[in-house]
C-alpha cells in the first residue's frame, strides 16, 4: 500500500484550523466552537481538491464547449461534489481529523 502525502495546501489548511480551534477555547480549556464542524470543513475542501484533481485532466473541445464559463462552473461543481459527500461521512476523513484535533487540544492542555 502507498503512503499519501500531503500537499503544502492541504498541511498548512490543516494547521490553521488547528490554531483557530485551539484559540476557540475557553479558560476550562473546553472548545467554545464546533470542532466537528471544523473536520468536516476540512474533508469538504480535501475532497473538492481530490475532485479538481481529477477533472483537471477533462477535455472539452468540439462544437458542444462550454470553454472558460465550462472550467468556472465545473469549478463549483467540484466544490459542491466535496461538501455533499463530506455531509454523508461515507469517506471518514472529518471523524479521523476530529480524533486528531482532540488529541492536539489535550496535549496543548
Amino acid at each position: 500500500m502507498s503512503s499519501l502525502v500531503a500537499s503544502p495546501a492541504i498541511s498548512s489548511y490543516a494547521i490553521e484550523q488547528a490554531q483557530a480551534d485551539r484559540a476557540r477555547l475557553d479558560a476550562a480549556g473546553k472548545p467554545k466552537g464546533d470542532i466537528k464542524k471544523t473536520a468536516q470543513d476540512f474533508e469538504s475542501f480535501f475532497l473538492t481538491q481530490v475532485f479538481e484533481f481529477m477533472s483537471s485532466g477533462i477535455k472539452s473541445d468540439g462544437p458542444m464547449s462550454g470553454g472558460q464559463a465550462e472550467a468556472k462552473w465545473r469549478s463549483f461543481l467540484n466544490d459542491q461534489y466535496g461538501r455533499e459527500m463530506a455531509k454523508t461521512r461515507t469517506v471518514g476523513i472529518a471523524d479521523m481529523v476530529y480524533d486528531q484535533m482532540l488529541k492536539m487540544q489535550e496535549a496543548q492542555s
